[in-house]
């Protein structure tokens, strides 16, 4: 099965609405932050046929999966093993001081919750892995078996934002002290036996914030997009837009507040003229965050937590100003 048949992506259409105005020039550069398996970068390739696109994805087999299926557009592009926070790594591959678009894409992927292998579905028994890098030193399994109680508390408690965060961490220690919890299921167990029934959410699987708050731990996820959003906003270019899709409230919050940053003034209220300085160097695309259709969620559930924000990017600021110079 190919790349196309393996994955819906999410919001096409209006990921790419949003784009397309600042990809029309000749020469028009686009960085696709979180490739996948290239649904969106073909979008955009095919209805932007000025553009040069270049994918940034942590995993090698997202980069050969995606590779294969873009090979039909040539040198318009081209793909670049990083994690998405690389922007001036994809901008040099580009050979271009700025992108016209940035899309980042969220969470993880498709290829990685399907492959049962890969350890980061909680509905399939498999070894904890969850590294969307596999050449990370790091997996869920050596986190459960190395971390401290407070440090696992912690971590599901505000990566996970799990009520039980205590219950289960001591629980984690207490069950490793016997063996290493090494496979899925045993951490699925070890969850609901820590959660009251009473307190589940029907159809839910019980131990889905755990893994949640695992798997960003090992990946550094929000770590790393509090390092992209402001190389995004920077390395975008005057007229250039960034788009950013979002499965849950942490990333929200943190997107939401870069983009609201670069949309206010900073002048004193009241100034009857605001300083070139002070003015706003973003321009707010979306009204707060947009989710996908019900028709899109009913036919693609994975669309169902998304939230769409996107910028303009309106004028320098004294940081892109000196990377110009």
């Amino acid at each position: 099965m190919d790349a196309a048949e393996r994955h819906t992506p999410v919001m096409l259409d209006r990921c790419v609405d949003l784009l397309a105005p600042a990809l029309t020039k000749p020469g028009a550069v686009a960085i696709d932050g979180t490739l996948g398996m290239g649904g969106h970068t073909e979008a955009i390739l095919t209805r932007c046929p000025e553009a040069t696109v270049v994918g940034i994805d942590r995993d090698p087999q997202a980069i050969d999966l995606a590779s294969a299926r873009l090979a039909r557009f040539g040198d318009r592009f081209r793909a670049h093993h990083a994690e998405y926070d690389d922007i001036a790594g994809a901008l040099a591959l580009a050979g271009a001081d700025a992108a016209d678009g940035i899309l980042l894409d969220l969470g993880v992927s498709s290829l990685q919750i399907d492959e049962a292998e890969r350890g980061f579905s909680y509905a399939q028994d498999a070894p904890l892995d969850m590294r969307m890098n596999p050449e990370e030193p790091v997996s869920a399994a050596d986190l459960l078996r190395d971390a401290s109680q407070e440090e696992l508390t912690r971590i599901l408690r505000d990566y996970g934002e799990e009520r039980f965060a205590a219950r289960i961490a001591e629980a984690i220690v207490r069950r490793r002290a016997q063996a290493p919890i090494t496979r899925s299921g045993e951490l699925v167990d070890l969850v609901r036996a820590c959660i009251p029934a009473a307190t589940r959410t029907p159809g839910s699987n019980p131990a889905k914030r755990t893994f949640q708050g695992l798997r960003i731990a090992v990946n550094r996820e929000l770590e790393v997009l509090e390092r992209a959003l402001p190389r995004a906003i920077e390395g975008t270019a005057i007229g250039g837009r960034v788009v950013v899709m979002s499965y849950h409230s942490l990333e929200d919050r943190i997107v939401k507040r870069a983009f609201a940053a670069g949309a206010e003034s900073t002048a004193p209220v009241g100034l009857p003229v605001v300083p070139d300085e002070d003015a706003p160097y973003l321009r707010l695309l979306t009204r707060g965050a947009e989710k996908a259709s019900a028709a899109e969620a009913e036919a693609n559930p994975r669309s169902k937590p998304v939230r769409l924000r996107a910028v303009e990017r309106v004028r320098a600021t004294p940081a892109s100003r000196r990377r110009a110079a």
